[in-house]
């Protein structure tokens, strides 16, 4: 891991530069575990790299989400946001996969209203936030980062659209990994033991499954 007594990170992309970023191992371990409801017609933002890893043969039809901002890349078949959401129907699809996304977004309760809408009965969302991270300078331009987040936040968040009994959340992360991350270590840099141990107090990632009322 090198000397840690230093002002500066070992890397500033979040670990990419070094391997997979933690954040990333958080993320996709949470995304295998509810694999299952990545099927039917499915909505991913930006790409839909996670809806074709994790959804595979059980996923009819795939659309990606892009803000109205920026190039939108080959697989956009939706421009909006989760704010402005009017061009994105409702009650329509079976799992959304909103990854790293909510930090963008300042009007977070609209947009969870967003995702509710558009899920069809029984529809579920997976949804991943940070909460132990660095600052993301990226894009400022055309959004910015507004929010680190807790279980506790996002529990009551989607609790003002979702019903309780269809909310599920799980926070990734020890103080060696949460430090690890803020360095820009990567995955690489660590043993799966150490990846793995998970303490609540250390919450680098937030993943919150979310269904909708049938």
């Amino acid at each position: 891991m090198g000397q840690l007594r230093r002002t500066a990170p070992f890397s500033t992309d979040w670990g990419f530069t070094r391997g997979l970023p933690i954040d990333r191992h958080y993320i996709e371990s949470f995304l295998g575990q509810y694999s299952s409801d990545v099927q039917g017609r499915t909505l991913e933002v930006a790409d839909a790299s996670y809806t074709r890893r994790f959804g595979g043969s059980k996923v009819t039809q795939i659309d990606v989400l892009f803000a109205p901002v920026g190039d939108p890349g080959p697989e956009v078949t939706i421009i909006a946001d989760l704010v402005q959401g009017d061009a994105i129907p409702s009650n329509t699809f079976d799992c959304v996969i909103l990854t790293q996304t909510l930090l963008l977004v300042y009007d977070l309760k609209t947009a969870i209203r967003t995702v509710h809408r558009i899920l069809k009965p029984g529809g579920v969302a997976l949804v991943t936030v940070p909460g132990i991270t660095p600052y993301n300078h990226r894009h400022t331009d055309t959004w910015g980062q507004y929010w680190s987040f807790t279980s506790r936040s996002m529990m009551a968040l989607f609790g003002e659209c979702f019903p309780t009994a269809g909310l599920t959340v799980s926070s990734y992360g020890n103080v060696l990994t949460a430090a690890s991350f803020l360095y820009g270590l990567a995955c690489e840099d660590l043993t799966p033991e150490e990846l793995d141990a998970h303490h609540p107090d250390y919450e680098v990632i937030i993943a919150l499954r979310a269904q909708k009322e049938r």
